[in-house]
């Protein structure tokens, strides 16, 4: 197990709700750029994530995320910066928070002690495959803004 870990979330049947996993999957294959770095697809298991993050340095996440921003925006915040609206029916294993599950993570001692976050404005999350022409055109972007995290955590090694 690295240090770092890289995790992507979301559902990739439900358009950008998958944006994560196409940005961890881009990452995935210059992963040996970034020794020390795991890429994680956790798919829309939040909880699942908890496990991959249990012990390292540092986690850093990628999620489509309703912010009020215009379509195709990506921020970069921490927990601490961020609060989650987010209602859940609590009828499956597979709905999640992760700003929750970050602070169960915490309750318990496991949490990394560096939580990035970056969160994509989507432009559509409804039924069907593949990222929005929008977000599928930023897709370089979003993967230069995570690569640029991962180099500074290099830099200062």
């Amino acid at each position: 197990m690295n240090p770092i870990v890289v995790i992507g979330l979301g559902n990739p049947l439900m358009r950008d709700e998958g944006v994560g996993l196409f940005v961890v999957r881009a990452l995935e294959t210059r992963k040996e750029r970034f020794p020390g770095t795991d890429f994680i697809e956790a798919g829309a298991s939040v909880l699942g994530a908890l496990h991959s993050m249990a012990g390292r340095t540092k986690a850093v996440f990628v999620d489509c995320a309703f912010m009020g921003e215009p379509p195709g925006t990506i921020r970069r915040f921490s927990p601490d910066e961020a609060r989650s609206i987010k209602r859940l029916a609590g009828f499956s294993l597979h709905e999640g928070d992760l700003l929750n599950s970050i602070q169960l993570s915490r309750n318990l001692g496991e949490c990394p002690r560096e939580i990035v976050i970056f969160g994509i404005e989507p432009d559509a999350v409804k039924m069907g495959e593949g990222l929005s022409s929008l977000l599928s055109g930023r897709l370089p972007q979003y993967v230069a803004a995570v690569e640029a995290e991962l180099m500074a955590e290099l830099h200062d090694c």
